[in-house]
C-alpha cells in the first residue's frame, strides 16, 4: 500500500504554511468554500508527472502574496521524501527531488500513482477529446510508469516537427525524418500502452456484477495504433497537409476514448449527469483494483467534492468500496454530515 504520512505546503495557492500528518485509509478534508481544500488535493496531485489535477501553470499555483516561488513535499509510508515546487526567480521550472536528490518530474511515477477525480470533470463525456485523453494517460500511467516519459519526448518532437513545417523557405528534410522517428518511436509505445490499459480495464468492468457504480464499456476511436514504421510513414506522407494545416494531424494525440454504460447500451455522453459521475466512480475505482495488482501498491485516490454528487445510498456504497479495499483516499466536503457512513478509522481534517 502506497500512502502519504506527511504533507507540506509551503507558499502554495492560499496557504503560506501547512503540514498535515494523514492516516493510512480514508482522509476526509472538510471546510468552508474558499479554505483551500482543493489547493491541498492539487499538492498532493504533483507529487505525480504532469500539471496536476487543475492542469495549470506552475506561476499559478504559488500564493499570490507570497515571494513567487512554492514547495510541496511529503514522506510515504515507505519512507521515501518527495518534493517539487519552483523558486521565485524561476516560476515556470518545476523542480523535483526524491529523497534530497534531484530527479526528473516522470521519475516520480516510479514512487507513487496519483489518480483523481474533480467536479470539472463532470462534462468529461461531452466536452473534447483532449480531456479523454488526459484521463486515459493518466490512468496509463498509474500502472506503466514509463508512459510519461513517452508522451513528453513525443509531445517535444511533435512541437519541433510543426515548428519545422512552418518555416517559410521549406523544412529540412533531413531533421524532419529524425524528428518524425522519434515521434513514431514514443507514438507507438504511447498507443499500446493506452490499448493494453483499455483492455485490462475494460475487461474487469464487464466482469464486475451490476450496483450502484454504473459499468462503463470502453474502447479506442479516431487515429488507429500502428507500428513505429507505419507511423514514420504516414507523418511523412503528411508533410504538406501538416503544414498547410498548422499541425501535426496524424499520430497518438488524434486519438479519442469512447465510454458507453454497459448496462444501458448507451453512450456516456447521452446518459444523465448523475449517470455520468458513477460512471467515472466506476472507471477509477476498478482502476484502482487494477493498479494494486499490477504494482502491488494501490494508487493515491484524490476525490474533490465528491460526496456532493452522489446520492445517501450511492455514497455508503463508495465509502464502503474505499475501506475495504484499502489504499489511502482523500476526500473534500464542505460539511461533515455527508460523511457519516465513512467507516471508523478515517482521518477527519478541518480547515
Amino acid at each position: 500500500m502506497t500512502a502519504l504520512t506527511r504533507l507540506a505546503l509551503t507558499d502554495f495557492r492560499n496557504h503560506a504554511e501547512l503540514t498535515l500528518a494523514p492516516g493510512a485509509g480514508l482522509v476526509v478534508l472538510t471546510g468552508l468554500n474558499g479554505a483551500g481544500k482543493t489547493n491541498i488535493l492539487e499538492g498532493v496531485s504533483l507529487l505525480a508527472p504532469g500539471r496536476g489535477l487543475r492542469g495549470a501553470t506552475l506561476s499559478e499555483m504559488a500564493r499570490g502574496d507570497g515571494p513567487g516561488g512554492f514547495a510541496v513535499s511529503a514522506r510515504t509510508g515507505a519512507d521515501i521524501d518527495l518534493g517539487t515546487g519552483t523558486l521565485a526567480t524561476a516560476p515556470e521550472r518545476r523542480q523535483v527531488r526524491i529523497n534530497g536528490a534531484n530527479a526528473s518530474a516522470t521519475a516520480l511515477a516510479e514512487v507513487l500513482s496519483v489518480l483523481w477525480l474533480t467536479p470539472a470533470m463532470d462534462r468529461l463525456f461531452v466536452e473534447g477529446a483532449s480531456g479523454r485523453r488526459r484521463f486515459l494517460d493518466r490512468l496509463v500511467l498509474a500502472r506503466e510508469p514509463g508512459h510519461a516519459t513517452h508522451a513528453s519526448r513525443y509531445e517535444a518532437a511533435m512541437r519541433a516537427r510543426n515548428k519545422l513545417l512552418a518555416e517559410p523557405d521549406g523544412a529540412d528534410a533531413a531533421w524532419l525524418t529524425a524528428l518524425e522517428a522519434g515521434m513514431a518511436e514514443h507514438g507507438a509505445a504511447i498507443a499500446e500502452a493506452r490499448a493494453r490499459t483499455v483492455a485490462a480495464l475494460g475487461a474487469r468492468l464487464a466482469e464486475q456484477p451490476a450496483g450502484p457504480f454504473a459499468r462503463a464499456g470502453l474502447r479506442l476511436d479516431g487515429w488507429v495504433a500502428a507500428p513505429a514504421e507505419a507511423l514514420a510513414a504516414e507523418l511523412k506522407a503528411g508533410r504538406g497537409r501538416d503544414a498547410a494545416a498548422g499541425r501535426t494531424l496524424a499520430g497518438p494525440h488524434r486519438s479519442d476514448l469512447v465510454v458507453v454504460h454497459l448496462d444501458k447500451g448507451q453512450a456516456a455522453a447521452l446518459c444523465s449527469t448523475g449517470e455520468q459521475k458513477a460512471l467515472l466512480l466506476g472507471i477509477v475505482l476498478a482502476h484502482a483494483d487494477l493498479v494494486a495488482e499490477d504494482r502491488r501498491a494501490r494508487p493515491i485516490l484524490l476525490l474533490d467534492e465528491v460526496a456532493a454528487h452522489l446520492d445517501p445510498v450511492r455514497r455508503e456504497a463508495l465509502f464502503g468500496r474505499l475501506s475495504d479495499a484499502g489504499g489511502q483516499a482523500w476526500l473534500t466536503g464542505t460539511e461533515v454530515a455527508p460523511f457519516s457512513d465513512v467507516p471508523e478509522g478515517a482521518s477527519f481534517i478541518g480547515l
